[in-house]
């Protein structure tokens, strides 16, 4: 039985799409035969560095665990020092990692998220002569490239795998001119989801403050996310009718007093927002939902644009990345530019008063996912991935 390792900076019970992602194609890997162990490990350090400012010194460790069939191993470097650099908790975790190899002898590394992670994986991959795929989910190559400390890691990663995935066209563009090399060792594909029963699920806590027209958007609001385009048509439209929009998560610690002055600012009157909460309560806010809004300047393949879908809501969503390749306008969506808040104000408030036209096309929506974004869809990609890379001995770069 192949023996598999996949990296990745979140897993279940963290909350976040790359964790879920990991989690879900983690399981695939073990449904088709394949033994899977999960290094869990963060390449930003603040709480190794706030432990070390209230003296909560200690050696490095690992806390394993099994999760349905899957060996999940979180890696925690030591805290040696007040002065501990980012390169001291990389060269620590990167030593638990090749123990961890040491132990189990991997056949194979898969890692999420090419900047730290993927080049840590990367490297010991080729030190140990074993195949390497990185997973590009979408800040990795939006946002991190920008960063010149970061750009040589990440090409140095990208010539060095030995297959590249990515969950829209756009990131594979972008890696290719990137790295033209990898042309021949990459592949785009959707994330798939699971059915998902609604039924099930207890009434969320803030239901009762919903009225109007729900309008919601899901995250964890940043930069990225657009959300004061949002903002703007959200207040326009709410000096016409009833509206409640509904923010289903909380907003980044760096960014909160920008998006409070913004919420401020909008004057729209219902606003509700949940807080930072897990994906079972988060899921539950789906059926109080009108119309689903997904405003990202750049986003990957977002999970709640996909449980949005399944669930047959009506979608306002930007023409970026994986959203602007699922969604087929006027079709099972509507499409509109990023940063543009004016074309988000036509389209919220056309669905607004249309609502024959956000059942159809929520409908419309419900199927596209169950038939092109089936977990048997991308069961099927990795498959062929995987025996790619083990089945004809794809070592030691013979691929490269």
């Amino acid at each position: 039985m192949p023996r598999i390792c996949i990296t990745t900076l979140e897993y279940p019970p963290d909350v976040g799409g790359v964790g879920e992602s990991a989690s879900r194609i983690a399981k695939m890997l073990v449904d088709l035969g394949y033994e899977v162990h999960v290094a869990v490990f963060r390449a930003i350090f603040r709480r190794e560095k706030q432990e070390a400012q209230d003296g909560q010194f200690h050696r490095s460790y690992q806390e394993t665990s099994i999760r349905k069939g899957v060996t999940v191993h979180r890696l925690h470097p030591a805290v040696r020092s007040l002065r501990g650099k980012e390169q001291d908790y990389l060269w620590d975790i990167y030593q638990q990692l090749k123990s961890l190899h040491l132990q189990y002898q991997f056949d194979l590394f898969h890692a999420f998220f090419i900047n730290e992670m993927g080049f840590i994986t990367t490297l010991l991959a080729r030190e140990s002569d074993r195949p390497v795929i990185n997973s590009i989910r979408g800040a990795d190559l939006h946002k991190h490239i920008f960063d010149a400390k970061q750009q040589g890691h990440i090409c140095w990663t990208l010539q060095n795998s030995d297959w590249t995935t990515f969950v829209s066209r756009d990131l594979m563009k972008r890696a290719r001119i990137l790295v033209p090399e990898i042309t021949n060792r990459s592949s785009a594909f959707w994330n798939s989801i699971n059915p998902i029963d609604l039924s099930q699920l207890p009434k969320p806590p803030l239901a009762d403050c919903l009225k109007g027209t729900v309008i919601s958007s899901v995250g964890n609001f940043r930069d990225k996310k657009g959300l004061e385009y949002l903002l703007d048509a959200c207040a326009d439209i709410d000096r016409q009718t009833d509206i409640t929009l509904l923010l289903v998560g909380n907003f980044v610690e760096k960014e909160r007093d920008y998006w409070e002055r913004e919420l401020a600012k909008s004057g729209i009157g219902g606003i509700v927002i949940t807080g930072k909460i897990g994906r079972e309560e988060a899921l539950a806010y789906l059926p109080y939902t009108d119309i689903f809004a997904i405003p990202s300047l750049n986003d990957g393949c977002p999970n709640a644009l996909l449980e949005a879908m399944l669930t047959g809501k009506a979608i306002v969503g930007t023409n970026v990345d994986a959203i602007g390749e699922i969604i087929e306008h006027e079709v099972n969506g509507l499409l509109v530019n990023p940063a543009s808040s004016e074309e988000l104000y036509l389209a919220l408030i056309r669905l607004i008063r249309q609502p024959q036209l956000r059942q159809q096309m929520g409908l419309a929506a419900q199927t596209k996912v169950r038939s092109h974004l089936a977990p048997a869809v991308e069961r099927q990609n990795w498959r062929s991935i995987y025996q790619q890379l083990l089945g004809f001995g794809i070592l030691a770069g013979i691929a490269r």
